[in-house]
């Protein structure tokens, strides 16, 4: 067996700076400071990680593997223990509606910074031949598999929205049954809740890796996204993250502090281990335990957090759905030299809004949403491949700016429905994240 020193070299390097980590964790260092740190130490990573990127993936796979028991057991608890089951209406109406309202938004502010920063243009563009789009399902078919069908493939598939359903029936049937009888379902209701709580005290366990694993998952993101793959498309690149910037926390920052009256730093302080897990493992899905313990960090009812964070995971989607797509557009109409009206952007940005909704469950949601869109406006398809050396980079952000708009929504739901601990709210403090899995 040949033993490759460059991959064992970077291990070492890796374990070294991972006992510095835990080092600082003796001293009480912030679990939030602390994982910032281990952000900034994974740059320094160069060349090959074949054996430091386990790390980071183990990582996923572990906190992946609880999303579906979370949100079995936290969803069905926390609908079981509402007194008025008709709020649900109000609370999924209403968390649909800020959720979507965040991709028009996205989809309006990135055509609007694409075409002033003209973007694409001049840009030397041939078309690929050999390129095979992407299949978009039917839309009957998409609304079809919105439904629980078989559970347990579903769950397997990580399809969040049947689950979900499935979880919400299921509890407004305890809540039916337990004002006719409690005690008939009270041996349910303890299972339930007592298989929440043994649940977040796993993820707990899980959480506490997070400052090791964002080292390994951005030493990876790094090494795998060099400048030879990063350059050609600079601009494009720099264009996608400072959208998704201001998508995040300048548009959320607004929504806060003038919707729901509240200081917006407060609650990036609360979300920021959510953002940070989703910047580095690229998975809305996989991240959906850390935000729905986050937002009951920042005061969010539990019912609230356990029903919009998941849905947020599926539907809306603005970094996928509303910044990605439509510079894509913009990059190929200018490169291209299409002409295009202002009424047909104005169509664009409302195709990308349904199709936030319209392709939720789908495998490869950016790819498939802006195939989407592109064959609804008419444009090039194949162009989109021209974009996969940067897809995985900025999946990053664009995977952060969907989580944090998730959050966000959950923040308003939870002000506008009176859910909202104004204590737990402006206090501010990640270590507290982390003791509340544990308690």
């Amino acid at each position: 067996m040949n033993l490759d020193i460059t991959s064992f070299s970077a291990l070492g390097f890796a374990i070294l700076l991972i006992g510095f980590l835990v080092y600082l964790a003796k001293k009480g260092v912030d679990f939030g400071i602390r994982t910032i740190i281990a952000l900034a130490l994974g740059i320094l990573f160069r060349g090959k990680l074949e054996y430091v990127k386990p790390i980071g993936k183990i990582y996923v796979s572990l906190i992946s593997a609880f999303v579906i028991p979370l949100l079995f057991f936290s969803v069905i608890s926390s609908i079981s223990a509402l007194k008025n089951v008709q709020k649900l209406k109000s609370i999924g109406a209403k968390s649909v509606a800020w959720l979507t309202g965040g991709t028009f938004i996205a989809s309006v502010l990135t055509v609007i910074i694409s075409l002033i920063l003209k973007v694409g243009k001049g840009a030397n563009v041939s078309l690929p031949t050999d390129y095979t789009p992407k299949e978009v399902p039917p839309f009957t078919q998409v609304i079809i598999d919105l439904f629980p069908k078989n559970i347990f493939a579903q769950a397997a598939d990580n399809a969040v929205v049947p689950l979900i359903l499935f979880s919400v029936i299921i509890g407004i049937a305890v809540v039916a049954l337990s004002s006719e009888n409690e005690e008939d379902v009270k041996p349910f209701k303890n299972f339930i809740d007592s298989g929440a709580k043994v649940i977040y005290k796993v993820i707990g366990y899980i959480i506490e890796l997070t400052p090791y694993a964002v080292l390994a998952l951005v030493a990876n993101a790094v090494s795998n996204n060099g400048p030879d793959k990063l350059l050609p498309l600079l601009t494009a690149l720099v264009i996608a993250y400072v959208a998704c910037f201001i998508q995040t926390f300048i548009v959320n920052g607004i929504l806060i502090a003038g919707v729901a009256k509240l200081n917006p730093i407060n609650f990036f302080k609360h979300i920021w281990p959510a953002q940070t897990v989703a910047f580095t493992s690229q998975s809305s899905v996989g991240t959906i335990p850390v935000t729905v313990k986050t937002l009951e960090s920042a005061g969010v009812s539990k019912s609230i957090a356990t029903f919009v964070a998941p849905l947020g995971a599926n539907v809306g989607m603005p970094g996928c759905a509303g910044v990605w797509p439509m510079l894509i557009a913009v990059f190929a109409i200018n490169a291209l030299n299409i002409d295009y009206s202002v009424s047909q952007y104005i169509f664009l940005i409302l195709i990308a809004t349904l199709v936030s909704v319209g392709t939720v469950g789908v495998p490869g949601t950016s790819t498939i949403t802006t195939t989407a869109i592109f064959a609804a406006a008419g444009l090039p398809i194949e162009i989109i491949v021209l974009m996969t050396p940067i897809i995985s980079i900025v999946d990053m952000a664009r995977t952060a700016t969907n989580v944090t708009q998730a959050a966000v929504s959950a923040l308003l739901v939870a002000k506008s429905e009176n859910e909202l601990d104004y204590d737990k709210y402006y206090s501010n403090s990640n270590e507290k994240l982390k003791e509340s899995y544990n308690n």
